[in-house]
Order: C-alpha cells, then structure tokens, then sequence
C-alpha cells in the first residue's frame, strides 16, 4: 500500500511538473518572409519581437518579400508594433497589427496591409503557409482586395478569384522556348468580363509568384502588382 501511495504521488507530482513546464515554455519563433502592400503610403515603421526576445524593426523592400526572420509569437498570434519600446503593461497601445496563427504554421508569408481609414490597429496581416507542401515552387498565389469577382488565366489555367481569397496557380507548363506564357487578369462589370492586366511572363519552376489584385483610388479599374521569389527554400527547423 505504501509502495503504491508513493508511486502515486510521484506520477501527480511529475505531472504538475510537466504542466508546469508547458505553461513556461517560451513560444516557438515563426520564420516569415514579409512585405509591406500600400501603395498610398509604401514605407512604415514597423517592429515585432524577434526569437532574441528584443523587439526590432521590420526592414521592407519595395514591392519584394523581406529576408527570411524569426518572429515570436504572443498568445499564438503574430504581432506587429509601431514603436520599439513597448508598455508591458497596456501592450495593445502600440499594436500595429495581428494576426491569428494556426496552430501547426511554422514557415510562412506575411502580407501587411493598410487598415481603412481610421481603423484600429493601423494595419492588417494577411498569413499564407509557406511550407513547401503548401506552397511549392514554381507556383503562383492571387491575391484579391478588391469587392469585385476577378480571375487570373495563366498559359493553361484559368481560375476565379474571390474577394478577400487567395488563389492557387499550379505551375504553369504552357509556354514557349523561354518558358514565357501569357498571364491575364478580368474583373467582372455589368455581367462581362473585362480585362484589365494582360502580359507575358516567364514561369519556372524554381522560382514562385505572388499577384496582389487592387484598386488604387480614384482608379476606374483595378490593378496587379507581382511580387516574384527566386530565393531556394530553406527546410523549417
């Protein structure tokens, strides 16, 4: 009986210990790639905690995804500061934006987008997975901020666009001896289909693409911008 009860009190006490230990344990750090989408205001201030615990700025590229960094996440969210110095006490003071990470994202983009006017927090992230099973390259992902119904057609795909969506483009394999295939873009008006970007690109497979469908304002029609990567993946630790 004693053997038992001691055995007892070491299996709930190396339980607490273990719980403990969960509640304690620091968060893992997210590797993301960013970049910044507003084109009204294209530069920002902006900082989150890096893996070192330290909150640092957020350097952009213009119209390019960021090289590859370490975010820690707070409560299993991504977040983003408009100052370096933040009040441990009223955290939410100095949010610029966040964003919800599901559970099993370690590798992904992250799209910061403008709030509307006179929204809190400032800025909205936008997260797609980008592990290489989600994510493959020589793929491309759409993007749609615009009300409308819009659609893409990649040499052989032509697929629709949602509002608020993200659509997937497999690899393009209709193209000619440069691997150039034409890419264009329709928004939907009055029941037609107009087309309001039309080019020719080269797909390859080493390298992916992201168009950001937008309206800019006082345009009459919406626009593409294309952000490529060329970088060689790297195996999530």
């Amino acid at each position: 009986m004693s053997c038992k009860l001691s055995l007892t009190i070491l299996a709930v006490f190396g339980l607490s210990q273990a719980v403990h230990a969960q509640a304690t344990e620091k968060p893992i750090p997210v590797r993301i790639r960013a970049v910044l989408h507003d084109p009204v205001n294209p530069t920002a201030n902006l900082f989150y905690t890096a893996e070192t615990e330290a909150v640092v700025q957020l350097n952009f590229r213009p119209q390019d995804l960021t090289e590859t960094l370490f975010m820690l996440p707070v409560n299993g969210s991504l977040m983003l500061y408009d100052k370096a110095t933040i009040d441990p006490e009223n955290p939410a003071a100095s949010l610029a934006a966040s964003a919800k990470l599901a559970p099993d994202l370690k590798q992904v983009i992250v799209i910061v987008l403008p709030a509307p006017a006179g929204e809190r927090p400032a800025y909205r992230m936008l997260v797609i997975d980008d592990s290489e099973k989600a994510f493959p390259n020589g793929e491309s992902r759409v993007i749609s901020l615009i009300n409308g119904e819009s659609a893409i057609q990649a040499g052989e795909h032509k697929l629709p666009v949602h509002p608020g969506k993200i659509a997937a483009v497999p690899p393009v394999k209709k193209v000619d001896e440069f691997n150039m295939a034409q890419t264009n873009f329709y928004y939907q008006q009055g029941g037609s289909w107009v087309a309001f970007a039309e080019r020719q690109l080269q797909f390859l497979d080493a390298c992916r693409r992201l168009f950001i469908i937008h309206a800019t304002p006082g345009a009459l029609q919406p626009t593409v911008t294309t952000i490529v990567d060329t970088n060689l993946r790297v195996k999530p630790r």
